[in-house]
């Protein structure tokens, strides 16, 4: 969760290590924002030079600004999402050994800090704060003084440490070297010229540097201003994996909107035409190449099962409706952190597909491997390049949304839906349930969907005016069928993601089954209403349910396709959006709801980019 920067270079001129590192952290604030520390190490002298303060980045900014820290060659920095101990300035990192002479910073969980903080306590040493990281701080430490390596020191203590991990250290006597540790927790390495850096993201460094390198589990990497080397935990030479990072600074900062959710959400039209790209070969038949999975494993699948968490969840339900349609198999969708543990039915026919758009959801990650365990196919369909989940499965479908820094996910959800989209259609014609004309058309029909995105971003005024005016609301319902329904709940969830109000997401079927009692005066009530195109439409049933719930006074908000004159006596307000066939409704029908969420919080003067205790990437169980 929380963001990590490291960084060496030869040059001390013009404050660069602290430059990078600050730099770095302000596009990582996004995985956690409690409290930020840096740590530098000057050319000469026996104690580093730290700041660090709770709250958000500026709070620290601000401290440099008042109180310089001198000239250095290297630097770490971390943004903190509180887990063990409260968001204050002595639990903030980086955290010191006794002397000052060395500084750690960690994302994750040590799950054996009690045990290793007692071993400590009985050895004399005096500890501060109340984090898991200062004991590793003590530890390594005392390691270093056996053996004057800081590398080494590291992996000895890594080898002793229990649950997840992401730490970087540096020490007075080394400083041009940044030392990094890597266990169930996301780490890459920036690739410069007299210069190299570490981070939890390639956002890290993408300032400075678009090539970097993949580590790997348990694997330890120490980098100077001229070399990179890795090793796994034992000290033996590890080849890690060079690539390029496809995009740039730019598309991390706001880009003129107010938020980065606002601009992320206008950024959904080219996340579904960017996913879309390069899917099909001169014939126009599919090709999925990042799949790496022979395509008689894929057609001997008899049952697919969906891991995810939140809204990669309700992608993942809306993937079903699709693939079941298509492939006429049986899809599950599982939320992950429940997955393993309640001892599923998984073979080698099982296709489990993987929902994570950071690639390092550490409940998604530990299914992941569960499932391999079980002999299942893994595929992963995530958005970051370099992450742990793609390289501990079987294959992976990279969206390409491009960085999502605000913490509620937007073009991510769209993005996923769409590569889902390209998997069942795939597997449809691999397994010949759809004949090659349908499956180009409903490819015609996906690649007319930015546009339709766009038109509803466009149109979204009476959306932001309606939101504005529900400011005080203290409860929404939402209601759907079939794929209205995980758009339900996705919507629920961006309301009490960001307005921090109560809202739900039903079945609108499950309606006279109990959920009709929250109905009274004035209970505001959005309801996604099914195209009444098509056979076998929901229309009239969801109609039904609008006439039942207005009857008892509630105020209903619906969605509709464009056309749909039947919604209008029943409706309170009405926000259209455009006609698309039933199994890609959701990528429309959801950007209301987003655009929803994000104005009424906005007009409570919330923080929609960083909602109070969320972090982007969830990298602890």
């Amino acid at each position: 969760m929380c963001g990590i920067v490291g960084y060496v270079g030869a040059q001390q001129a013009n404050g660069r290590p602290l430059e990078v590192v600050m730099g770095g952290l302000k596009r990582l604030e996004y995985r956690g924002y409690d409290s930020a520390g840096v740590a530098l190490v000057p050319q000469e002298g026996r104690a580093l030079a730290t700041a660090k303060k709770a709250g958000k980045l500026a709070n620290l900014a601000a401290e440099l600004e008042a109180t310089p820290l001198p000239a250095a060659t290297a630097a770490i920095g971390h943004t903190r999402w509180a887990t063990h101990g409260a968001p204050t300035d002595v639990n903030a990192h980086p955290h010191l050994s006794e002397d000052g002479a060395l500084a750690v910073i960690h994302n994750g969980i040590i799950e054996n800090f009690a045990e290793l903080r007692a071993e400590l306590e009985a050895a004399g040493v005096t500890l501060t704060s109340e984090t898991d990281t200062e004991v590793v701080a003590h530890l390594v430490a005392a390691a270093y003084a056996t053996t004057p390596d800081l590398t080494e020191a590291l992996r000895s203590v890594a080898r002793r440490l229990h649950g997840t991990f992401t730490l970087l250290a540096v020490h007075v006597d080394a400083p041009d070297v940044v030392v990094g540790a890597r266990h169930d927790s996301p780490l890459v390495v920036g690739l410069g010229d007299g210069e190299n850096y570490l981070g939890s993201d390639v956002a890290a460094f993408i300032a400075h540097t678009r090539e970097a390198l993949e580590l790997g589990q348990d694997q330890v990497v120490t980098i100077t201003p001229t070399t990179v080397s890795v090793t796994d935990f034992d000290g033996n030479p590890v080849e890690a994996r060079r690539f390029t990072v496809d995009w740039d600074a730019a598309a991390a900062e706001k880009g003129g909107f107010g938020s980065f959710m606002d601009k992320e959400i206008h950024d959904q039209p080219h996340a579904v035409a960017d996913t879309l790209l390069g899917r099909t070969d001169t014939t126009g038949r599919l090709v999925l190449d990042d799949l790496r999975v022979d395509e008689a494993v894929l057609r001997q699948v008899d049952k697919i099962i969906v891991i995810a968490c939140g809204t990669a969840a309700y992608a993942g339900q809306v993937a079903k409706y699709a693939i079941e349609h298509w492939c006429r198999i049986p899809v599950e969708v599982e939320l992950a952190h429940e997955f393993r543990y309640r001892d599923p039915i998984v073979n080698s026919k099982t296709l489990v597909v993987a929902v994570s758009q950071s690639g390092e959801t550490m409940d998604t990650l530990m299914a992941v491997r569960h499932a391999r365990e079980q002999g299942a196919t893994v595929l992963a369909i995530v958005n970051t390049h370099g992450s742990t989940i793609p390289r501990e499965s079987d294959a992976v479908l990279y969206t390409h949304a491009g960085p999502e820094v605000a913490v509620a996910s937007t073009k991510a959800f769209l993005a996923q839906i769409t590569a889902a989209y390209l998997l069942g259609l795939y597997l449809a014609q691999l397994r010949g349930t759809k004949f090659p004309d349908e499956i180009a058309e409903m490819l015609d029909a996906l690649r007319e969907l930015p546009e339709k995105i766009q038109a509803v971003i466009d149109g979204a005024g009476h959306v932001r005016e309606v939101a504005r005016s529900m400011a005080d609301v203290a409860s929404v319902l939402f209601l759907g069928r079939h794929v209205g329904y995980p758009v339900a709940m996705e919507g629920a969830l961006k309301l009490k993601e960001l307005a921090y109000i109560h809202a739900e997401g039903f079945a609108a079927g499950e309606l006279k089954h109990g959920p009709i009692a929250l109905i009274e005066e004035g209970q505001a009530v959005f309801i996604i209403v099914p195209s009444p195109r098509g056979r076998d439409s929901l229309h009239s049933k969801v109609i039904s349910n609008i006439q039942e719930i207005r009857a008892r006074g509630a105020r209903t908000l619906v969605i509709a396709e464009e056309g749909d004159s039947d919604v209008l006596p029943f409706a309170d307000e009405v926000f259209y959006v455009p006609q698309t066939p039933v199994l890609l409704a959701p990528l429309v029908s959801v950007v209301p709801l987003q655009i929803f969420a994000m104005e009424l919080a906005t007009a409570k003067g919330l923080d929609v980019d960083q909602p109070r205790n969320l972090a982007k990437s969830v990298t602890v169980e």
